[in-house]
């Protein structure tokens, strides 16, 4: 057998023998990868509390059901928080994604959704900026969820 066929496949069994200890490995994990949140941090402005749930309540209620009911999303939720401080969050809007592979091309995906709801670009830029008086973001993280097994 010539020299190049042997050190071939020697190469094919090390590349099986690797992929099988890492699915082996995964395997004896006491959790499996869930979803996957995107946990965005807003402080309303003061005496825009209610205003900036009006926001919420309608078009942004109604950006998060269509993006859940074309399967981009699993779900949404917006959580009150006492604030610690003058720079903490009052509020946490929550969008859950079955895994990071849905993060993938979202934007392409939301586009046309966002343009049936809201209007071509210049438009969704004049709303966030109309938010911007509302509200201010603080930041966004992702979280995942384990399953412990």
């Amino acid at each position: 057998m010539p020299i190049k066929t042997r050190a071939l496949g020697a190469l094919a069994g090390l590349f099986a023998f690797v992929a099988l200890t890492g699915a082996a490995q995964a395997a004896d994990r006491p959790y499996a990868e869930g979803p996957v949140s995107m946990v965005s941090s807003i402080r309303t402005e003061p005496g825009m509390f209610e205003t900036y749930m009006t926001y919420l309540s309608t078009t942004y209620k109604q950006l998060m059901e269509e993006q859940k009911k074309a399967g981009i999303i699993l779900d949404y939720a917006i959580y009150q928080v006492t604030p610690r401080g003058p720079d903490d969050p009052n509020l946490y809007l929550v969008t859950t994604y079955k895994n990071m592979a849905a993060l993938d091309g979202l934007t392409d995906r939301t586009d046309a959704i966002q343009e049936k709801l809201i209007g071509n670009q210049a438009q969704r830029d004049a709303a966030m900026i109309s938010r911007g008086k509302m509200r201010t973001a603080l930041g966004t993280e992702m979280i995942r969820k384990l399953d412990l097994k």
